[in-house]
């Protein structure tokens, strides 16, 4: 299992934003623009991570400036994490996100936001409940979760 960045690996670019639409729904397009992007721009968001066995990717996440929340003040965030069914309950998640923590910071953003209904999951890597947000375009609210490098 290897994590790797697309920054890094641009051969992966749309295979990636293939893989994220599958698990997501979310318009390969999207995916597309937003991973063009990270690998075209000088910005420090969006990056896109994939985790890689065999070739294949059985894990990624996303930093983004907005994941279709309201609140544009709390930015950047997580999005898009997923690892695949199988290989699930191995760890995987968790140093993805550490990972994805650690390489932010690097990049001089201390600060992550997501937004999430798996409380307990984050809750265990040491992400804090910061409050509720609105969806975009819908009256629902979701969970807004805080983590800061270096604090657990």
């Amino acid at each position: 299992m290897e994590i790797r960045k697309i920054r890094e690996y641009r051969e992966l670019a749309d295979q990636a934003a293939v893989w994220f639409h599958s698990k997501w729904g979310v318009p390969t397009e999207a995916y597309r623009e937003s991973i063009h992007d990270c690998l075209t721009q000088k910005k420090r968001v969006p990056q896109w991570y994939v985790v890689m066995e065999n070739d294949e990717i059985i894990g990624g996440t996303g930093v983004i400036e907005n994941d279709f929340h309201e609140r544009r003040d709390l930015t950047p965030n997580i999005c898009a994490l997923y690892v695949e069914e199988k290989h699930r309950c191995k760890g995987i998640a968790g140093k993805l996100l550490a990972f994805v923590c650690s390489d932010m910071s690097r990049l001089g953003i201390d600060t992550l936001y997501l937004v999430t209904d798996h409380t307990a999951f984050y809750e265990r890597y040491g992400w804090k409940f910061l409050c509720m947000v609105q969806e975009e375009g819908t009256p629902d609210m979701i969970r807004m979760y805080i983590h800061k490098n270096g604090q657990q």
